[in-house]
């Protein structure tokens, strides 16, 4: 055998979906049939980020500490890792990761374009430890800050530690921490309550749940130290139900905290008693609004309210409650630990430390990424996403989720932060972060998202309820060409008086992605209405297929393979497209053998 050897096989969602546990139960079986249990440590761990390649085993060896990244293994490949890699020593080329353009296959993940730009804080963790396992935990400083600030720190401390770090709240708002935890302790009233809201409703995005399935201790031990700050002794965490494995984890965590004393009474034997139970939302994306996610947590339905009085004086029944997101709690640990000076430091003036991103879209790597605030656009792009495939364009980028904005190709050098997203007309968000190439047409982006706001709109007050739709309505109208003329005030009229008279932020923002839309791609939207016509070819009803006359070499290869016989002529005369039969499935565009048809 080569040496002894730590292997860790991502059980995040994704690799759990994707063949993980047979892969895990593969090298259980296949270490111990060899007679290997004692020299090899098999781990199975939270996500590594990088969802896309996965599932993913990493192999770490005295003489390889960097460890041996393998992506999309396979169960049959089980077999090649333990006789070639463990016991022969040999690298599987066929399995390491290879870099977009250069095709160099690099074998240590931190040497990865994905990984060597991160800079990870809250996700410091996960893809490292086995997500339950206390103890695992422990050994990376887990409970030291919690136990620092029971023995060494009074709560007034602990939040001037915070208020000093400039850390703002992950989930969206961006409201500073400090204060908040500051105001909620101020306030009269007892008994206190602190809330981790953890419904993650925005498309794509899964910051939330992969440090809940990767790393559930450290929200734990965020929450006591808010509890602590505050005041509090009660914690509940509202999660979706669609997570079933970030709460089977953190349901497992609670209970070996309580076990060991972190949660539970005269915590560190102080005289400080702290308990966190679960609260399993539906689903809605309302209840990631903090008083709707409050009435859930109180068994009643999930409706916004008007704000003030705020959370930090009259929450949950009516006491003082802070309610911080997942990312937010899973970096106070490191906080108190290391200091607020510290954490201020990273990233930059207002936007201090770190942010995860869900990076997704016409992209070549995508997954989680964490880096420094004031990242620029580009750097997360080309830099840790590799690039745009297939030699096409950037277009845009839709940071904030339906609540955000899209950027365009001028936009690509923004600082990544909370005030230079509000300044061009989007949002930072919980850190969605979708990006789209030149086929995309940015009329049928703006109306995916309305669609799913409206579609979520909880119906409380009228520009909810009735205002996006009317919105929807306008955009079918657009996309189907069947638009009036001046559609384009109307539209932009309407969004206006949404954002200044919807009831809660989740309405106010949703016009968000039209209004940026209309603002970097207005000639799409001019294009539709007065020219009834799609640029990116995307809109059934503006688009068709085209042949190039010139180009054609009239093989008949287009005409046999139409399902629907829409294209005429003969290898004499030539072929054209009958655009009355034609129903755009794009087959003739994909079998042509000398790509001369396109749409548009």
């Amino acid at each position: 055998m080569a040496a002894e050897a730590e292997v860790l096989v991502c059980s995040g969602t994704s690799c759990f979906s994707s063949g993980g546990p047979d892969i895990y139960q593969n090298l259980v079986e296949k270490i111990e049939k060899r007679g290997l249990t004692e020299e090899i440590s098999l781990v199975q761990t939270g996500c590594f980020g990088f969802c896309e390649k996965g599932p993913i085993v990493v192999i770490y060896q005295e003489d390889n500490p960097g460890g041996t990244f393998y992506c999309q293994v396979e169960s049959e490949d089980v077999q090649q890792i333990v006789e070639e890699h463990l016991i022969e020593g040999k690298i599987i080329e066929d399995l390491l990761y290879e870099e977009p353009g250069s095709g160099h296959k690099v074998r240590e993940y931190e040497n990865m374009g994905f990984y060597k730009y991160q800079q990870r804080i809250a996700l410091r963790n996960c893809g490292l430890i086995e997500p339950h396992n206390i103890r695992e935990y422990i050994a990376r400083d887990g409970y030291r800050a919690l136990g620092k600030a029971l023995t060494e720190m009074t709560p007034e401390e602990v939040i001037d530690e915070v208020k000093t770090s400039k850390l703002r709240g992950r989930g969206g708002g961006g409201f500073p921490t400090g204060v908040k935890w500051e105001l909620a302790k101020a306030a009269e009233g007892s008994p206190k309550f602190i809330i981790c809201n953890a419904d993650e409703g925005d498309p794509g995005a899964f910051m939330d749940r992969s440090i809940l399935e990767g790393d559930p201790h450290s929200v734990i031990e965020g929450l006591a130290l808010g509890g602590y700050a505050i005041g509090a002794n009660q914690a509940y965490v509202y999660v979706r139900a669609e997570y079933p494995l970030a709460v089977d984890r953190l349901e497992k965590a609670i209970k070996l905290a309580k076990e060991l004393g972190v949660l539970g009474e005269n915590i560190f034997d102080s005289d400080f008693d702290f308990n966190v139970e679960i609260r399993v939302g539906a689903g809605a994306f309302v209840c990631g609004e903090e008083t709707a996610l409050i009435h859930s947590v109180q068994g009643d339905r999930g409706d916004p309210r008007g704000k003030p009085p705020y959370p930090a004086n009259e929450g949950l029944w009516d006491q003082p409650t802070v309610i911080n997101n997942v990312e937010t709690l899973a970096n106070i640990p490191q906080i108190i630990l290391n200091g607020g000076n510290w954490f201020s430091h990273i990233g930059i003036d207002e936007s201090t430390g770190t942010k995860v991103f869900a990076l997704a879209g016409d992209i070549y790597n995508t997954g989680l990424i964490e880096v420094p605030m004031g990242t620029t656009l580009r750097e997360i792009i080309f830099n840790l996403g590799g690039g745009i495939p297939d030699n096409k364009e950037f277009k845009a980028a839709q940071t904030g989720g339906p609540s955000g904005g899209c950027l365009p190709k001028d936009k690509l050098d923004i600082s990544m932060d909370y005030d230079s997203l509000l300044e061009v007309g989007s949002m930072m968000g919980s850190g969605g972060l979708i990006v789209m190439d030149e086929d995309t047409c940015m009329v049928d982006v703006a109306r995916f998202y309305l669609d799913f706001t409206q579609d979520e709109a909880c119906g409380k007050c009228t520009p909810g309820r009735v205002g996006t739709k009317r919105l929807l309505e306008m955009l079918n109208r657009i996309v189907n060409g069947e638009a009036e003329e001046n559609i384009l005030d109307k539209l932009e009229a309407l969004c206006h008086e949404i954002k200044k008279t919807a009831l809660c932020g989740l309405g106010q923002s949703a016009p968000n992605p039209i209004l940026s839309t209309l603002k970097y791609f207005r000639d799409e939207y001019e294009a539709h209405v007065f020219d009834k016509y799609c640029p990116a070819g995307v809109c059934k009803e503006l688009s068709g297929y085209k042949i190039d006359e010139d180009a054609c070499e009239a093989c008949g290869v287009c005409k046999e393979k139409c399902p629907v016989s829409a294209i005429i002529g003969d290898k004499e005369e030539g072929y054209e497209i009958d655009p009355e039969i034609c129903e755009s499935c794009g087959i003739c565009e994909e079998e042509c053998p000398y790509e001369v048809i396109t749409r548009g």
